[in-house]
């Protein structure tokens, strides 16, 4: 089997849909020998942050000697991306190989009248073989999609569940209300483990301690607020968190990140890990998570930001108010039809002078261009220029073209067209860093 044509495969594989569940992953991974069995987990759960802090704690423990598994999802820049050992992607070989192992033990449970699983579930079970035959000390599974059924949480070698901000998303597929949520992401807590959690609105934080209690795990808080912030911009932070650190992500939301990935290691320090400050100084300063406030150019100034929901849109408010004060802002949106895209809007609108809206490029979950430019003509402020583009290259060049060098263009919404974003901006030529 070749890289496309497994890619042709799992294509076909996603017609089967998505459906929360471990059955069939379960069986799926015995057929394969259960490969999650010899590996060893922190497992990351939440709705904004999961990934900078994937990013900031597997940065660190591959500081601290240690071979690091990544999977992860969305991805951003590369298909590939997903599947990691210490910040490499997985080879288009190494993937075509396994998928070509995949296929086989789908073909045999389907043979024997079992469920077939879906792609994502396909997708983990690639993941945990590769894994495995790189030999690594630790993997960061990051949720796919809530946390009790979702296919990562076959696993039973949890060492640290890690919770991020939860909050308001997908609804009425993980439930309706911020107590339901919390339920379903609480279920990746597994008895023994150590849970490292952010700092969580009242009723989250009750399910999670309550889950902790019951399954007999330490909790861990992380508290944001008592890091001292000495400096910050957009092209990152630095506080005192017990040491001196330096973020080299922007955002004002990164220091909660930051601070969850710091308790992390702290915790695993407890249960024999060694992971000195000098680690977590260093790999916090040096890693890279791209499309969370990210600067593509400085002249002028371009970001893009995967703010999707209604919490990550006030996080990216409040970096903006205290980044650009008095700039004149130009936005690219394109966002799921399926999110709170009305609340977004109410956040985010009124700061924007010029807005361009995109359609991304999932044709069928898309909230089509024409469409988001009338919502954000009802949030704007007087006078905003709206403009709904025929692609996402044409609201790249003409956001740019309107731009004086010191406005700011900012492009957010779903992860799924930043990188098309940030592609466009590399290959024709618009980087201009100072």
């Amino acid at each position: 089997m070749t890289y496309k044509e497994a890619r042709v495969y799992l294509d076909n594989v996603s017609k089967y849909g998505s459906v929360l569940g471990l059955g069939p992953v379960r069986k799926l991974l015995y057929e394969l020998g259960n490969p999650q069995d010899d590996l060893k987990f922190i497992h990351i759960a939440g709705t904004n942050g999961k990934g900078s802090v994937l990013a900031y704690t597997s940065t660190i423990l591959q500081k601290a000697g240690y071979r690091i598994g990544r999977y992860i999802s969305p991805t951003v820049v590369s298909y590939l991306e997903r599947i990691q050992v210490d910040a490499q992607w997985i080879s288009e070989d190494a993937f075509a190989r396994l998928t070509g192992m995949v296929q086989k033990a789908i073909a045999r449970m389907e043979a024997a009248g079992e469920t077939s699983p879906t792609v994502f579930e396909a997708e983990t079970a690639i993941a945990f073989l590769y894994f495995k035959e790189m030999h690594c000390d630790l993997v960061m599974l990051e949720c796919g999609l809530g946390g009790r059924t979702d296919a990562t949480n076959i696993i039973d070698n949890t060492l640290l569940a890690v919770f991020t901000s939860v909050s308001r998303d997908h609804l009425g597929v993980l439930g309706n209300t911020i107590e339901e949520i919390a339920a379903v992401k609480s279920g990746i807590i597994k008895p023994g483990c150590t849970v490292v959690t952010a700092r969580q609105q009242p009723e989250v934080m009750k399910i999670l301690v309550e889950e902790a209690q019951k399954l007999d795990c330490p909790l861990c808080l992380a508290d944001p607020l008592k890091a001292e912030i000495l400096k910050e911009d957009y092209t990152g932070q630095t506080f005192i968190y017990d040491q001196v650190i330096h973020c080299s992500l922007a955002g004002r939301y990164q220091i909660d990140n930051a601070v969850t990935a710091i308790e992390a290691m702290y915790a695993l320090n407890t249960l024999g890990y060694s992971i000195s400050m000098e680690a977590i100084q260093s790999g916090i300063s040096s890693a890279v998570w791209p499309g969370r406030l990210t600067c593509l150019r400085k002249d002028p100034p371009f970001f893009v930001d995967g703010a999707h929901n209604e919490d990550a849109a006030r996080r990216l408010r409040e970096s903006i108010e205290a980044y650009f004060p008095g700039k004149r802002l130009i936005y690219i949106m394109g966002v799921f039809r399926d999110k709170e895209y009305e609340k977004i809007a109410d956040i985010l609108g009124p700061l924007a002078s010029s807005i361009h809206t995109v359609d991304l490029p999932d044709a069928d979950r898309t909230l089509p261009a024409y469409e988001l430019a009338a919502v954000m003509q009802r949030h704007c402020m007087s006078g905003a220029s709206i403009r709904s583009e025929e692609s996402i290259s044409d609201a790249v060049s003409h956001a740019l073209k309107e731009a004086d060098t010191d406005d700011v263009i900012l492009a957010f919404g779903s992860l799924s067209y930043l990188g098309r974003v940030m592609e466009i901006i590399k290959y024709k030529g618009y980087e201009k860093y100072d």
